[in-house]
């Protein structure tokens, strides 16, 4: 008898799904986006996005796969990313990672102003105010998050470190949103991230099938 297929990677072995089908949430499909001309180059490997996968099979319990892409930093390539991501792949949310600095060549805010119908930007405005209490530089970043159909898009810095200083806290209020957006309802693991939700939207059995 053979034996089961191994559950595919990233890079580093960074999973691309994970979560439990005892869960109270729905399954969910997150994109992850990293934006850097010499990682999408392979001058060096991508460190950012790995982080991000590896954020997903700590903090959140609901079954879920990801979709993983590298980009350069062109905006046409990151917005042709985030729209096939959304409207082909079908994820619920979308976390990019990289160009949202001054540099001329940063135009991921941009690129995602530019492929959302709304706009979210207390969620720039949250990461800013974290990070401003470990560097004076955080100023300078430009995240920002917006709505694409049912799905939200956000901007995360482009060091790992700094991702999670920063996305630990900021995820606290992402299921609620997605679920507002009519999309799946994310359990999380609240020793990682206690997601926030009003008593009335909070699930307390999981729903019978239809």
């Amino acid at each position: 008898m053979s034996a089961p297929a191994a559950a595919p990677v990233a890079p580093g072995g960074a999973p691309l799904s994970g979560g439990s089908a005892d869960s109270l949430g729905d399954p969910a499909r997150f994109g992850v986006l990293t934006v850097s001309d010499r990682a999408s180059a392979g001058v060096y490997e991508d460190l950012s996005g790995p982080a991000i996968l590896r954020f997903f099979s700590e903090a959140v319990a609901s079954p879920w796969t990801a979709q993983y892409r590298v980009v350069a930093d062109e905006r046409a390539d990151i917005e042709a990313a985030l729209i096939d991501l959304v409207d082909t792949q079908g994820c619920c949310l979308v976390v990019t990672t990289g160009g949202t600095g001054p540099a001329p060549r940063d135009v991921t805010p941009e690129a995602t102003e530019a492929v959302c119908s709304r706009m979210m930007p207390g969620y720039g405005e949250q990461m800013r105010a974290i990070s401003l209490k470990y560097v004076p530089t955080a100023v300078l970043s430009r995240q920002t998050a917006g709505i694409r159909g049912r799905a939200l898009i956000i901007n995360l810095p482009g060091k790992p470190k700094s991702i999670r200083e920063t996305f630990d806290e900021v995820f606290k209020s992402i299921p609620y949103c997605v679920q507002l957006l009519e999309g799946p309802y994310i359990e999380t693991v609240p020793e990682v991230v206690a997601a926030f939700r009003p008593p009335n939207d909070r699930r307390t059995a999981k729903p019978a099938a239809a």
